[in-house]
């Protein structure tokens, strides 16, 4: 496993982070308990030493999960989770107020098994709440040390950068895939510039990017592949297929291609993989064993820029 360093905090993070969604169970099509935390306990063995999760995911199950894989592990390892998200009927609402954090922190920390939190990201912007308001509260919890840094996740660069000017926010967790690159117009640009690390979700895009779909997939409404992930069906899986179809002829598997495709682009810590059981972590983590080459990574930039 290979580490890069946080700037400005003493985080030094494995380049592939294990992402939990898919444990929360009910956006992926289920996931198994037990199999869950196989897929934690493997992580570890890999070397990767962050974990990233949120209430959200399965509404505290994903964090009960790793709560109770962590058991007795607690120190060798970094947990990343967030605010913000909340469950309201059938609706879901952004609400980043300082009651709101408050009562989520706790509720976090009872589900994690833990006392504190090493890195807290405010899950999604929410424009009703004055982004001051939120670091303010933010920083009290760093003075009650429930957290050690803040993270954002979600956010664009300009509000970024007003919630730095607050307290310094060490990461940025955003979307980043061959197939979802918007956040290299101006977001990349201020990261670089600032020292602020990225951390990248969605590299695989949903699954697609892996080579499992040969065929156009529908899927449940509360799935993510249907509404967060938008190559399953049309001319946009034609697309796809075309690009793989043109990784296919680097020899390597194409999960790993697209891991490190986005690994190794500036300013990337670390990429978030999501993982349901221990094969998929162990097949995830073996990217970080090899680099694409220059040549390769111009063939990439070259497909993806074409008509």
């Amino acid at each position: 496993m290979k580490y890069n360093k946080i700037a400005n905090t003493d985080l030094n993070v494995s380049a592939l982070t294990l992402g939990t969604w898919v444990l929360g169970g009910d956006m992926w099509g289920g996931a198994s308990t037990d199999q869950g935390i196989s897929a934690v306990h493997a992580a570890l063995d890999c070397g990767i030493n962050m974990i990233d999760t949120a209430p959200i995911y399965g509404f505290g199950r994903s964090e009960e999960i790793v709560g109770r894989a962590i058991k007795g592990q607690r120190d060798k390892i970094m947990i990343a989770t967030k605010c913000g998200l909340l469950i309201s009927g059938k609706r879901i609402i952004n609400d980043l107020s300082p009651q709101s954090i408050a009562r989520e922190i706790d509720l976090s920390l009872k589900r994690l098994r833990t006392d504190y939190i090493d890195l807290y990201q405010c899950h999604w912007p929410d424009p009703n709440t004055p982004v001051e308001k939120t670091m303010e509260a933010l920083s009290h919890l760093i003075e009650q040390r429930k957290i050690r840094y803040v993270g954002v996740s979600n956010f664009d660069h300009d509000l970024i950068r007003k919630a730095h000017s607050l307290i310094p926010i060490v990461t940025t967790q955003n979307h980043y895939s061959m197939l979802e690159r918007s956040v290299e117009k101006t977001l990349l640009p201020y990261c670089r510039e600032t020292g602020c690390a990225l951390l990248a979700y969605g590299p695989l895009a949903g699954g697609i990017l892996t080579g499992k779909y040969t065929q156009e997939a529908l899927f449940p409404k509360n799935d993510a592949r249907s509404f967060f992930y938008k190559h399953y069906s049309g001319k946009a899986f034609r697309q796809v297929q075309i690009l793989l179809n043109e990784l296919k002829n680097f020899n390597r598997p194409l999960n790993q291609i697209a891991i490190n495709w986005v690994r190794q682009q500036s300013p990337v810590a670390s990429v978030l993989v999501g993982s349901r059981n221990p094969e998929q972590v162990q097949s995830n983590a073996s990217a970080i064993g090899w680099d694409l080459t220059p040549d390769q990574l111009d063939r990439i930039t070259a497909h993806l820029q074409s008509p």
